[in-house]
């Protein structure tokens, strides 16, 4: 029976590579000349460090195009709270990793109000999908591909 699981993951090595570029491009750019400002990642977490907030701000701009290069869905990144520490200000980010169990729900809930000929399971931070036909599971797909979900999804293990 076909099936395919919908996850929800970001791969460290690809956002490892989005936050190094990030942190080139500040020591090019002419309007951080000078400044102390950096990415630090800790697992799949980062902190931006500036001196202001409007460079915060310029820095989450960067982060974002530059995880859109890397082919990581920016809907990924959740932004903490501004703080100030000393002269410096620094904010938090951290990346959604794995479905949690209310969006599984509702994403479940989803698959069933389709009337699609499919079952749908959680199985701890994913969902599996299986149904008779290829053409029922590729619907579903195109089904949460339309939803605006707060967390992107990518679909795989798809087994014939």
């Amino acid at each position: 029976m076909p099936s395919f699981d919908i996850v929800s993951e970001v791969d460290l090595h690809t956002f490892t590579n989005a936050l190094d570029q990030s942190n080139r491009v500040i020591e090019t750019r002419f309007d951080f000349k000078g400044v102390d400002a950096q990415f630090e990642r800790d697992g799949l977490n980062a902190t931006i460090f500036a001196e202001a907030e409007f460079q915060l701000t310029q820095m989450e701009d960067m982060l974002r195009s530059n995880l859109v290069k890397n082919k990581i869905d920016p809907k990924a990144m959740e932004l903490g709270d501004v703080e100030t520490a000393g002269k410096q200000v620094k904010q938090r980010v951290t990346m959604k990793n794995g479905l949690e169990s209310d969006l599984a729900r509702k994403i479940v809930k989803m698959i069933k109000d389709s009337k699609l000929k499919v079952q749908s399971q959680i199985q701890g931070d994913q969902v599996r999908v299986t149904g008779k036909k290829r053409d029922d599971l590729q619907q579903v797909m195109a089904l949460l591909r339309e939803a605006d979900l707060e967390q992107p999804l990518q679909f795989n293990n798809f087994r014939d």
